[in-house]
């Protein structure tokens, strides 16, 4: 099978990337923008474009049997910034792939499309998308349901992907963790709300598995619905005498959700491998081993390296 990983050098792509270029009979090709990236170094055939670049990218999509888009503005911070590049990157790009490209897609959204709810929401449920990332995931997913597509609805991802690919700090686990060793406290706003959570491994393991299966349509992936409370106690248990201080003030994210991934247990055999503290501790040892030269760069948030370009 020939398959073209669309975003393969990101956070999710480079897991994806990993999981293919290590023992499978599969010929795979990368096709990225470098967004966030200095370099390709992996041994993967490549080709460095945008999404929007449809001269470009149309031979690898006539080259492609399969197709797993990853490519994305991710990031309510980061599509505030300039939503119109957002609706082109997110949203019309997929409109396109899904009218050149009749193979097998698999395209990862997110479970941000819900907004703020109080029970356990289901793919059924309602969506109420709060921000532009979240509006355009949820139209990019209408674009899709005509073709041979599965749609993950990812919870908030966090952990290390691969050797490669740069650690994000702009979510709420890593985020936690990042501040937790640097400064030795952190704050917690509100600390109700819920999170569905992933490891980036699993969701990178979901996407590369649903190349073999016939399913389409729309599945919630996460590992744990946890409390942004409850999540700072996690991150507190690994770094003695840190210092937690609790605010009623809520923060300006106004998400509140959990979801239900039995769908995908029940019916795509899905099951996670990496939990939270699993991902706490990884991050915090990264950062304790002295790899990264400045954990504070800005090339580690979404918004702020995106901020500075402009």
């Amino acid at each position: 099978m020939n398959i073209l990983i669309v975003g393969g050098a990101g956070y999710v792509g480079g897991a994806v990337t990993d999981l293919f270029a290590t023992g499978h009979c599969h010929n795979v090709m990368v096709y990225d923008s470098l967004l966030y990236e200095e370099s390709f170094r992996k041994r993967v055939p490549f080709c460095r474009g945008d999404v929007r670049d449809h001269a470009r990218l149309l031979p690898h999509l006539r080259w492609a049997d399969a197709v797993i888009w990853l490519a994305a503005v991710v990031g309510d911070a980061a599509c505030a910034l300039d939503p119109a590049t957002a609706v082109e990157v997110n949203q019309e790009s997929v409109r396109w792939l899904a009218e050149n490209f009749h193979g097998r897609i698999v395209f990862l959204s997110t479970c941000s499309v819900y907004g703020a709810a109080d029970e356990e929401l289901t793919e059924e449920s309602p969506t109420n998308p709060l921000s532009v990332y979240a509006s355009t995931k949820l139209a990019a997913e209408a674009h899709l349901f005509s073709s041979n597509a599965i749609i993950f609805r990812l919870g908030t991802l966090y952990g290390l992907s691969d050797n490669y690919s740069r650690v994000r700090f702009d979510l709420v686990v890593n985020t936690l963790t990042q501040r937790a060793q640097q400064t030795g406290k952190i704050t917690v706003f509100g600390g109700e709300q819920y999170r569905p959570l992933l490891h980036v491994r699993d969701a990178a393991r979901a996407a590369a598995l649903a190349l073999a299966q016939a399913q389409t349509g729309v599945y919630n992936l996460h590992r744990e619905n946890c409390t942004i409370s409850v999540l700072a106690d996690a991150v507190a248990k690994r770094f003695p005498g840190l210092e937690v201080t609790r605010t009623p003030q809520h923060f300006e994210d106004n998400r509140n959700y959990r979801v239900s991934s039995a769908k995908a247990q029940r019916e795509l055999d899905f099951s996670t491998c990496h939990s939270v503290a699993e991902g706490i501790e990884e991050v915090r040892d990264l950062l304790n081993s002295g790899r990264l030269a400045d954990s504070s760069n800005p090339r580690y948030w979404n918004d702020r390296h995106l901020e500075g370009r402009r």
